[in-house]
């Protein structure tokens, strides 16, 4: 992998781990369940993407 390419790499996990840490914060403060589950499966997904990026390393 080159330097670059991992700059991408390292890019992508900071905007993995932003959108995760928004999500989480929005669901605490969400009162409708189905928002709150929404907002909740978000975040899991943006985890998942994490680990896969992660994994690249």
């Amino acid at each position: 992998m080159t330097s670059k390419e991992l700059l991408y790499v390292e890019d992508a996990l900071g905007h993995e781990q932003y959108f995760q840490t928004q999500f989480k914060e929005i669901s605490s403060r969400i009162q409708d369940g189905d928002l709150k589950r929404f907002s909740e499966q978000c975040a899991q997904k943006h985890q998942e993407i994490f680990r896969n990026f992660y994994n690249l390393l």
